[in-house]
Parts: structure tokens; C-alpha cells; sequence
């Protein structure tokens, strides 16, 4: 085995050179006032203590391509429990790699130790584990800082901001692939994405997100592999999925996945409609990609519950139909029993939390109520905890289906007639009347009202 991973290595070296390229402080744009305080903290301290400290990854690649990251990660050579020592306001996290956070607050730094190679192991605190299909199960192996970077997926990550001296310092042709919008994979494409199959989905949110071109080796053997990502654990596809879809770029996210077979492997149900030639829901989910990625644009609230609920109905919409069709069900629980059904398979895939799956539902029922419009049904519907999120999801439907544009048109003018506060009262609350004091504002003793004194019968 371990003659094997060294003739793996030395491949992976003659694909790809690691040689470090060091830019100088006066060579590259970083400046720490770009860098937020609380990472500066981290990377004095671990300087002061004696330990090598680096600014690593995506914080440096977007900085040195003029955007703000959103967060910041630190590599060092202090242990994982070396760094805990050092800062009170430190957890150590993760089984298959050990890190430490170190907590500000909600701004969370994460500390990594420089990873080594699987083949030198020899102690029973470095741990390395793999799959039969080679996925790495356990990872806690340190090393070096070439180590570190040879273990890293793609070039334009393998950059290092040094705070002893404030260079950057790059690996396997790094800052040139970054220089030109290249995608580089670190070693043999297949090996890597085996290892870890997320890869491929990084790879196309790197190349929508930041505009980089993948290289034709390291996009070689995405679809043949693509079926890998069946092995990952469904919590952390739904992480994924999240930072896919809901980074700006989405539609241009959802095309790549779709040329990359990645996507049916992320929603199956989906893929299934669509590829019985049902291309209106390929077109629904491109108009709630773009509605999603401007709104974001505009710095505009988004839930990931809108997009899950337009990338799951056109599944729901067909079972409903063969449920009506072939069980002899009625129209409404026929949608409730479709609706279980696609959330139930989903989550073996995508785990979506109850939180979401939830809100889900409530814009899925909604579109049932909608059309409903006799009586007071209209004003309680604009009560709806969710109406607007309904709302919104029938304005997509209808620019797709004319017969529903006079009842969006319909539900438009309605709510400019009568505009109703969207300070809804908690769930499960009762509705008090129109006329009930604040709930917030003290009851004030209810005066008796004063008794006229008896007459008296004259005598």
C-alpha cells in the first residue's frame, strides 16, 4: 500500500509541480486592513507562540482577485490541540480531519494543521482511513506546508499569506493559473475526485462563482464519476447545495451541473421528470434561478425554501397526477400524499432540514388555496404566515402557464386594495379581534361604575 501511494505522489508531482512561487510584500495587493481583525488575532498569536501561521485558500485567492472573501481560514503548524491551548474561545470539530474554531462570537476563525501524506503514517494520533472506492474516511495526517498544498484540490487554492513577512507564497503554478482563469485539480483528477467525490461539485461552483475555465483534465472525468456522489453523507450535500445555488450565480451553476450529469445525481426526482421530456420545469427552475440570483444582487432577502420547493415541483405536480389517475384519489390528497412522497426521497439525497422542508409545504399548499377566492378566503389568505412567498412562486408559475396569469394579476390588484400589516402573530397563536388592545401595552383595571345611592321613601 504504501508503495503504491508513493508512485501515486510522484505522479501527482510530474502532473503538476509544486514548486513555491513567493510574492514580496511589495509584489501582490493584500493588504491586512483587508483581513478582519479577529483572523489577525489568530495568525499574531500563533506567530508569537513559535508556530508557522498562514492566511490559506480561498481568502487569498479573492483577495488578490479584488473580492472581499466571506470568510477567512488559517493553516499552521501548531497541532489541533497545541491551538487550544493557546486560545480559550477554541472548540475542536470534525472526525474525518481534526480542526479547531475559534469563536469571536458568530464570526468563527477555523484553524487547520498542515495535512501529510496518507503513506507516513506511524503513530496512532495521525490516523488515515479509505474507503473500497477510495474516498478518504479519516484524515488526521500533519506534515508540511508542501504537503499541505499537495494535498489541496485545486491550484488557485493552494495560496498562502505569510504573516511573519506578509508574502504570498504559491504552489503548482497557483498564482499563474489564477492570473489566467484556469481551474487546475492538484494531481490525477479521477484519484482526487475518488478521495473525495465533493470535489466535482467545488469544481463547478469555483468555475460559476469566480468565472474560471476548467481545464480539460480536470473536467475529463466528472460524468463517469459523477454516481461517487451517491457516498456522501446527505447533511453535507444540503451544505453544498446551499453554497451552489445561493451564491449569485445560480443559474449559470445549474447549467454547469446539468452539462456535468451532476445535477440528477443532487435531485434524482427532478432529473427523472425531466428527462421524460418535460422541459417546462427545466424552464421553471431557470426562472427561479435568475428571480433568486437577482434579488441576491440587490442584496435582497432569499430562503433556500423557495428554491427547494421550484426544483422539487414538477415531481410533485406529475406523482399528483398519476395518483389521481391511477389510484382514483382526490385531487387534494392526492398532492398531500405526492408532496410526502417527493420530500421523503429528497432528503436520502439532500437532507433538507425540517425548518425548510416545512416552508416547503406551506408554498406547495398555498398554490391549492390560491385560486380559492370566494367569501373571506382572500383576507385570511393575506394572513398567511407565507403568503408572499406563495405569492411569488405563482408569479413564476404563471409566467410559464397563461391560464394563471389573470389569477396572479388578480391576487396583484387585491393586495394593493387592501394592504394589511405584515406583522403576523405567532404560529399557533389565536387571532385576537380587530378591536383587541396590544397585547404589549398593560391592561388598565377596569373601573366599576359608581352605584347611585337608594331613595329613600318619605316617611
Amino acid at each position: 500500500m504504501a508503495g503504491f501511494c508513493k508512485k501515486l505522489l510522484t505522479r501527482q508531482q510530474e502532473a503538476l509541480p509544486l514548486q513555491p512561487v513567493v510574492l514580496t510584500r511589495d509584489q501582490h495587493g493584500i493588504s491586512r486592513q483587508q483581513i478582519s481583525e479577529n483572523a489577525l488575532k489568530v495568525l499574531y498569536r500563533l506567530n508569537k507562540a513559535g508556530f508557522d501561521a498562514y492566511l490559506v485558500g480561498g481568502g487569498v485567492r479573492d483577495l488578490l482577485l479584488g473580492r472581499q472573501p466571506k470568510d477567512f481560514d488559517v493553516a499552521t503548524s501548531a497541532t489541533p490541540e497545541q491551538v487550544k491551548q493557546l486560545f480559550s474561545n477554541c472548540r475542536l470539530v470534525g472526525r474525518r480531519f481534526r480542526l479547531a474554531h475559534v469563536l469571536f462570537g458568530r464570526d468563527v476563525i477555523e484553524v487547520a494543521t498542515f495535512r501529510g501524506h496518507h503513506h507516513q503514517v506511524n503513530n496512532n494520533k495521525n490516523i488515515s482511513s479509505q474507503s473500497s472506492e477510495g474516498m478518504l474516511l479519516r484524515d488526521n495526517v500533519y506534515g508540511t506546508i508542501e504537503e499541505d498544498a499537495e494535498r489541496r484540490d485545486f491550484t488557485v487554492n493552494a495560496l498562502y499569506y505569510n504573516i511573519a513577512d506578509f508574502s504570498v507564497v504559491g504552489f503548482a503554478n497557483g498564482l499563474k493559473d489564477l492570473e489566467a482563469r484556469r481551474l487546475e485539480l492538484i494531481g490525477d483528477p479521477e484519484t482526487r475526485y475518488r478521495e473525495d467525490p465533493v470535489r466535482m461539485i467545488r469544481a463547478v461552483r469555483f468555475s460559476a462563482k469566480l468565472g474560471l475555465t476548467i481545464s480539460p483534465r480536470t473536467e475529463a472525468p466528472i460524468q463517469a464519476l459523477a454516481p461517487l456522489l451517491s457516498d456522501i453523507p446527505a447533511a453535507r450535500l444540503f451544505e453544498e447545495t446551499l453554497k451552489l445555488l445561493l451564491a449569485g450565480q445560480g443559474l449559470e451553476t445549474y447549467h454547469q451541473l446539468q452539462h456535468y450529469g451532476l445535477f440528477a445525481q443532487l435531485f434524482p426526482e427532478t432529473a427523472e421528470v425531466m428527462g421524460q421530456g418535460n422541459n417546462r420545469y427545466g424552464h421553471f427552475i431557470e426562472l427561479a434561478l435568475t428571480n433568486t440570483d437577482e434579488r441576491i444582487a440587490q442584496d435582497m432577502r432569499v430562503t433556500p425554501a423557495f428554491l427547494y420547493a421550484a426544483l422539487l415541483w414538477g415531481p410533485v405536480e406529475t406523482r399528483t397526477q398519476e395518483f389521481v389517475n391511477e389510484g382514483g384519489l382526490g385531487y387534494y390528497d392526492a398532492f398531500m400524499l405526492a408532496a410526502d412522497e417527493v420530500l421523503g426521497r429528497q432528503v436520502k439525497t439532500v437532507a433538507i432540514p425540517r425548518r425548510f422542508s416545512s416552508v416547503v409545504r406551506d408554498i406547495w399548499q398555498l398554490q391549492e388555496r390560491l385560486p380559492k377566492r370566494n367569501g373571506k378566503r382572500p383576507h385570511r389568505l393575506l394572513e398567511h404566515p407565507k403568503f408572499r412567498a406563495g405569492y411569488d412562486f405563482l408569479l413564476l408559475r404563471a409566467e410559464l402557464d397563461p391560464r394563471l396569469k389573470e389569477l396572479a394579476d388578480w391576487w396583484t390588484d387585491f393586495q394593493v386594495a387592501n394592504p394589511v400589516s405584515r406583522q403576523q402573530p405567532a404560529r399557533g397563536a389565536q387571532e385576537r379581534p380587530a378591536n383587541a388592545a396590544n397585547e404589549s401595552e398593560p391592561r388598565k383595571p377596569r373601573k366599576r361604575p359608581r352605584r347611585r345611592p337608594r331613595r329613600r321613601k318619605d316617611a
